[in-house]
């Protein structure tokens, strides 16, 4: 039995929904931990290709439990159009839970979040942060302020007349008030989330039975983050970053797991660097280097947005940002993604630090007037110019792309456990297997140490 975390190390977009299509085989469990459908991930499989915002992933595979946990919002309409784009699909969706401690998304929050954002925009000063406008910010905002709708409240139809009520009242006058828009009406918004509370009902559970049956039974548990870790709330580049923590602790807490629980972290990076909205970028490509960048990889899998569809800014693996996110998560493993998107680039360049007039900074700053000023250091790497898509063993893989890989793996100082090749389930090269090679502590849940011979 594991619990491993899949997670995003740089700002989004890294692939994390391949890994864990890929590893759900390995699982009985799978949790979708943060974050709201402002989180894409796009699912190449034998079944076909699949743009999924809130089920996780591991909804392919025919053994695996999937859960939404208590740490994301929920957007019942998005929702219930990927319910039914499965079901079209021929996929089971009785193992879709949801845990009751999430969050809903609310019509006022998509209709307040548009009006806070051009309202930051016309204010300007950088205030505008780039939002999908899908109302996450504002959802979360209402979680922390203790006024939010939850996925129980949907079961209760009396309670959740009450609460609306109050809540209503109080948005009502914001709109109204402050931004001069139309009043949200209590009867129909009402009605519509009895409605999705009737639809969703034999979906929404209590999520610590389930994890804790689980952990009992010793089975595989695998942890979905979305977004990134250069996104988190608290350790990411702020105020560019998400409402959530997709961070390894912000995967237990948004699972509803104890922290003891997590046996491994793997973190997920391209092997260079993207970024979609606004927010610093020291290592950003313009230009037609980054137009050319950005195409590769075909029709449907170049760089733009699963949920926006905005072209993503690319630029060079940025080494300094990646140390600084593997140490906050304590990484296990790394997965190295869109390797074969290089394949066309004579150079290469890995920014190794930065440097502020002529003082090499030793940490990744905090400050953002900081990290806009910057100058990367880079070492520069010769391209392979091969095709590497059909690779099955890392010894099939170019000398110059084992010594680009290489180099990344001693810049982050963790393993790395797999590459990717391109988008499909089987473009993948395992050099391990990571539920098998992390360390077998089940002993915690039973309360016997086990001796072993030999050294550890």
């Amino acid at each position: 039995m594991t619990v491993l975390a899949v997670l995003g190390c740089q700002w989004g977009d890294e692939g994390k929904g391949k890994l864990v299509d890929l590893l759900g085989s390995r699982a009985r469990v799978i949790v979708r931990c943060n974050g709201g459908p402002n989180a894409g991930h796009t699912i190449v499989n034998p079944q076909g290709t699949f743009k999924m915002r809130l089920i996780p992933s591991g909804i392919f595979h025919p053994r695996a439990i999937c859960l939404i946990g208590n740490g994301v919002v929920v957007d019942p309409a998005t929702l219930l159009d990927e319910l039914d784009m499965l079901t079209t699909a021929g996929l089971d969706m009785s193992r879709l839970l949801i845990s009751d401690r999430a969050h809903v998304i609310m019509p006022y929050h998509r209709i307040l979040d548009e009006l806070e954002e051009s309202d930051r925009a016309a204010v300007g000063g950088g205030l505008a942060i780039g939002t999908t406008k899908r109302g996450i910010g504002p959802a979360y905002a209402d979680k922390m302020a203790r006024v939010g709708i939850r996925m129980a409240d949907l079961q209760h139809e009396e309670t959740l007349l009450s609460k609306l009520s109050a809540v209503l009242n109080y948005k009502n006058r914001i709109l109204t008030r402050l931004y001069g828009a139309e009043p949200i009406g209590l009867h129909e918004t009402y009605l519509q989330l009895v409605e999705y509370g009737r639809r969703l009902g034999k979906h929404i559970i209590a999520a610590d039975l389930i994890l804790d049956r689980a952990l009992a039974d010793k089975h595989h548990i695998l942890l979905e983050g979305a977004q990134g870790a250069l996104l988190d709330l608290d350790l990411g580049t702020y105020p560019y970053v998400t409402s959530s923590n997709p961070t390894a602790a912000g995967c237990c807490v948004g699972a509803g797991l104890p922290p003891t629980t997590l046996d491994g972290v793997i973190g997920v990076y391209k092997a260079y660097q993207t970024r979609v909205g606004a927010g610093p970028f020291p290592t950003e490509l313009l230009g037609e280097q980054a137009d050319f960048l950005r195409n590769q990889g075909g029709a449907g899998h170049g760089e733009f947005g699963t949920v926006t569809g905005r072209p993503r800014r690319v630029g060079w693996f940025d080494a300094m940002a990646g140390r600084y996110i593997a140490r906050a998560n304590g990484l296990t493993a790394l997965a190295i993604t869109r390797l074969d998107a290089l394949d066309q680039m004579p150079t290469l360049r890995i920014c190794t630090g930065y440097r502020v007039n002529d003082m090499l900074l030793r940490n990744f700053p905090a400050e953002i007037a900081t990290l806009e000023i910057v100058q990367p250091e880079y070492e520069d790497h010769p391209g392979w110019l091969t095709d590497t898509s059909g690779c099955t063993r890392w010894d099939d893989l170019p000398i110059n792309a084992r010594k680009y890989l290489t180099r990344l793996r001693d810049l982050l100082g963790v393993r790395i456990d797999i590459v990717s090749i391109g988008p499909d389930r089987e473009q993948t090269i395992l050099l391990r297997e990571p539920f098998d090679t992390l360390p077998d502590i089940a002993s915690r849940y039973v309360g016997t140490v086990q001796e072993r011979g030999g050294n550890s």
